[in-house]
């Protein structure tokens, strides 16, 4: 298979980490007899600085070149402390995802058994967990009508049942490969697009029989990811619940600097770590590459490399249960990896099996 991949680094951490998954593709395309093409692009702060557009026009056209994007991260704290910024880096990721039409996030939360100790929840809560947490991420507030001014401010929670329908579709699609359950997150006791997401959802339920549809208040659900985390196998809902949701998903595996996710839809799809561009360690070498690296995993996965995915997850097991870790999810006392070096042996690894 021949592969384009358009590479933005971003900012922060970005390009360190980026570096990782970019040597672990190559790896693999070779290992597998694939040719890999890569061009990269700007998005974010370093974007804002060299043509004061955080996605600029040259950027959207490699998205649209590419057969997929591998991107890292954006922010830097010079917009994140100057709240009359016009241009932020943040604005970036959404005009990403706007013009090319990523309204599903997939975000897989999964736990890793040798990490069972490094999560704030009790192990016999969060052994075995593993869900999918899917995202509508075109719609809802964060792009709904505006208003800010110094006494009154408002953001419009909009939806339309097409922008429903469609993103269930995709919860449905994954429920039916999994263990068949699918769980709607809203509040429609309280809000009326969060009513029309429940009537869509409760329409379409018959469409699909061999699959549990359930419904659970926003609220409720937060406090059950927490509770009982295998309750769940796939879960969908709406862009700022998902987004809340996903954040404390992430908890559960003891480091968000695990966890990968994508974004699909309409054009080329992206595939991304969950995490930030964390600016305080910027150039320190001390950022985890494997949720960037485990992006790679999905990558190849979503064209249907499936043996080519899980040599990049088979690595990245051995890679911890031979403790090369960088320091957030080390052992006590354990030796001292960085980020080149984590991804330095997940490369060596995949290519000698």
């Amino acid at each position: 298979m021949n592969l384009k991949i358009a590479v933005l680094p971003g900012d922060g951490i970005g390009p360190e980490i980026s570096a990782q998954g970019v040597d672990v593709m190559s790896a693999v395309c070779e290992k597998f007899g694939h040719d890999v093409e890569y061009s990269y692009a700007l998005c974010g702060a370093e974007a804002i600085d060299k043509t004061g557009d955080p996605f600029p026009d040259e950027t959207y056209r490699t998205c649209l070149w590419a057969d997929a994007v591998l991107f890292s991260a954006v922010g830097d704290p010079r917009f994140d402390n100057d709240p009359t910024a016009k241009v932020r880096p943040e604005q970036g990721l959404l005009a990403m995802r706007k013009k090319l039409g990523l309204f599903a996030n997939i975000r897989p939360v999964e736990t890793f058994s040798c990490l069972l100790h490094m999560s704030p929840l009790r192990k016999d809560l969060i052994e075995g967990a593993d869900f999918v947490c899917i995202r509508e991420l075109t719609g809802g507030m964060y792009f709904g009508e505006k208003h800010e001014g110094d006494d009154r401010a408002y953001d419009t929670n909009a939806y339309t049942r097409a922008e429903i329908e469609r993103i269930l579709r995709v919860g449905y699609a994954y429920a039916l490969r999994r263990r068949k359950h699918l769980t709607v997150v809203d509040k429609a006791n309280v809000l009326a697009s969060s009513r029309l997401w429940r009537k869509v959802a409760k329409e379409m339920a018959s469409q699909y029989p061999d699959v549990t549809t359930d419904f659970m208040y926003v609220d409720n659900a937060a406090m059950r990811m927490i509770q009982d985390p295998r309750f769940f196998d796939v879960m969908v809902t709406e862009n700022t619940f998902g987004d809340i949701l996903t954040d404390e998903g992430s908890v559960i595996t003891g480091s968000m600097g695990l966890l990968p996710s994508a974004s699909t839809g309409e054009k080329t799809p992206v595939f991304e770590p969950i995490h930030g561009s964390w600016p305080q360690a910027k150039g320190q070498n001390i950022a985890n590459p494997l949720a960037q690296i485990l992006s790679v995993a999905m990558l190849l996965e979503h064209f249907g490399l499936i043996e080519e995915g899980k040599a990049v997850r088979d690595a990245v097991n051995a890679s911890l249960d031979a403790g090369v870790r960088t320091p957030e999810i080390q052992v006590p006392g354990g030796p001292t990896y960085g980020t080149r070096e984590v991804g330095a042996w997940i490369t060596d690894y995949i290519r000698k099996h």
